[in-house]
């Protein structure tokens, strides 16, 4: 805890006084962030740290391999569809961003199987992106076929956005765009989901 307290002194001295304003404008209007982020929770990989954000732009969601669960809207816990019905429905976000990231501990579940440690609820969480295995590496993906994985997850995840009525609503009125990323952390370089290709931003 004591690092934890000195990041917050640190924040305080430093940060605090550059950013008081903001805060007190937030917290005096309330949050309008215009951007959802569905991300990892990888403590590598900080959505408000790549984008550059600042408090107030992001509204973030994250869980392990950046999920999205299909559309079940019934008596158990949803906590990342919980995020979406907020962001979407409530904040009236106009973007969303499925996030996902070189060396995902997620989706190598996904793909080898949850480690022993970690088969209550990891195990059965990533079964979400169960579909991502059906399409395979090609041979140009076969030197690094996670990435290969990590990419289509973020696919799956863009495709169960679809599956809740009103995020469906709000794409087809051109209200809301859905969007997906992979971050490399070993290089800090952003691909851009472009229909079947992953690009990297210039």
């Amino acid at each position: 805890m004591d690092s934890l307290i000195e990041g917050y002194r640190r924040f305080r001295e430093e940060v605090w006084p550059a950013e008081r304003a903001r805060y007190e404008a937030l917290a005096k209007r309330g949050q309008r962030p215009e951007t959802l982020v569905i991300a990892c929770s990888d403590s590598r990989v900080d959505p408000s740290t790549i984008f550059g954000a600042g408090p107030g732009e992001l509204f973030v969601v994250r869980n392990v391999a950046a999920l999205v669960p299909p559309y079940e809207p019934d008596a158990n816990y949803h906590g990342t569809s919980a995020a979406l019905e907020f962001g979407v429905r409530v904040l009236q976000v106009s973007r969303i961003v499925v996030l996902g990231h070189e060396q995902c501990g997620g989706v190598h579940a996904m793909v080898a199987g949850a480690p022993e440690q970690a088969r209550d609820f990891v195990a059965p969480w990533v079964k979400i992106a169960a579909p991502a295995l059906r399409r395979k590496p090609g041979p140009a993906e076969a030197v690094d076929p996670m990435a290969h994985y990590e990419a289509e997850v973020v696919r799956v995840s863009l495709t169960n956005l679809m599956t809740f009525p009103w995020i469906r609503e709000a794409v087809q009125a051109k209200r809301l765009s859905l969007h997906g990323a992979r971050f490399a952390i070993r290089t800090g370089v952003l691909e851009v989901l472009k229909g079947d290709r992953l690009e990297p931003v210039a």
